[in-house]
């Protein structure tokens, strides 16, 4: 059977973690706390996300319960666009610790490979996007800083302590050949968009190659973009014919059978729910098994339907042309 546990450098992390992406500020805390009650262990935040706050409430309330400890938890931040310069990438991710309430992350990300002019945390926290929302025509503005110096200032994290692991996030092929060639402590995780409609096995196998461990986002594709807008209901992968095929031998649902298609490939899954039994149901993937033929027919739903490109959204939403992928 697939392990409910997958290798990041020399630590384990579960395979099936919380996404929080999109999870409201009201319903954080509750839903943290809720998770880690029905057997999360992994939680995936990010500065930009704007509830790490009320992410740590949840994980105080949940260890002051007694229902884990704090070594039983893997953390997951990132470090948003306007502090890739490295004066401003320790104070990024002591932000991050404080609104989270630990003192160590297991895992740090370079959210994306696009530098934003800083903004100040007394300025806008999460600055998002725009560098002045208030202005006539406000825009995205590029701060030409290398990924090479933001990684420098990444590995000091691990040097201090404060970060037992970094990776990057929306990286391709060739920005991870060229982080390869420099990287003294190499990245552990790269997180993608990845799902039936995007695959991406290019980017797996050389993944597999250089020992870099996936985690898979938006594992449920469209779903995670119908209320920004950004995918229609007509591209729901659960209302494909293979998927409702497969999750009728094994009795369990659509959801549950594109989820396992993502760990049984050997990604780990962030998929984001605050309802209780969801939580139940996405974290229950490990007591069945995809044949072959069910892989194979999942899989080659591929179609490189990406909802999450920075080519389309910052043109659309920031003013801004800046695809990363070509």
């Amino acid at each position: 059977m697939t392990p409910t546990v997958i290798k990041v450098g020399d630590k384990s992390m579960p395979a099936v973690g919380l996404g929080l992406w999109k999870i409201e500020k009201s319903d954080t805390a509750e839903a943290v706390r809720q998770a880690i009650e029905v057997g999360y262990r992994h939680l995936d935040s990010a500065a930009d996300y704007g509830n790490e706050y009320e992410v740590g409430q949840g994980i105080a309330n949940a260890l002051a319960s007694g229902l884990c400890a704090r070594e039983d938890l893997w953390v997951t931040s990132k470090l948003w666009n306007t502090y890739h310069s490295p004066e401003h990438v320790q104070a990024a991710c002591e932000k991050s610790l404080l609104d989270l309430g630990v003192e160590y992350l297991d895992l740090y990300l370079i959210h994306f490979p696009i530098s934003l002019k800083y903004v100040d945390f007394e300025t806008r926290y999460p600055p998002e996007w725009f560098f002045d929302p208030e202005s006539e025509k406000p825009t995205m503005e590029i701060a030409p800083v290398p990924l090479m110096d933001t990684w420098r200032a990444m590995e000091a994290l691990v040097e201090k302590g404060l970060v037992k692991q970094i990776g990057v996030c929306n990286y391709n092929s060739a920005l991870l050949h060229d982080l390869f060639s420099y990287a003294k402590i190499k990245p552990a995780m790269l997180q993608v968009e990845s799902h039936p409609y995007l695959t991406q096995e290019r980017l797996l196998r050389l993944a597999s190659e250089y020992d870099l461990s996936i985690t898979a986002f938006s594992p449920l594709g469209a779903l995670s973009y119908l209320a920004l807008d950004m995918a229609s209901l007509s591209e729901s992968v659960l209302e494909q014919g293979v998927v409702q095929a497969a999750a009728k031998r094994v009795n369990r649902t659509p959801a549950q059978v594109v989820l396992r298609w993502g760990v049984q490939r050997g990604t780990a899954i962030i998929p984001k729910t605050s309802k209780v039994e969801r939580l139940t149901e996405n974290l229950a993937l490990f007591d069945f098994e995809l044949n072959a033929e069910e892989m194979k027919a999942i899989s080659d739903l591929n179609s490189d339907r990406r909802f999450n490109d920075p080519a389309v959204f910052c043109d659309l939403a920031f003013n801004k042309f800046y695809p990363i992928y070509d």
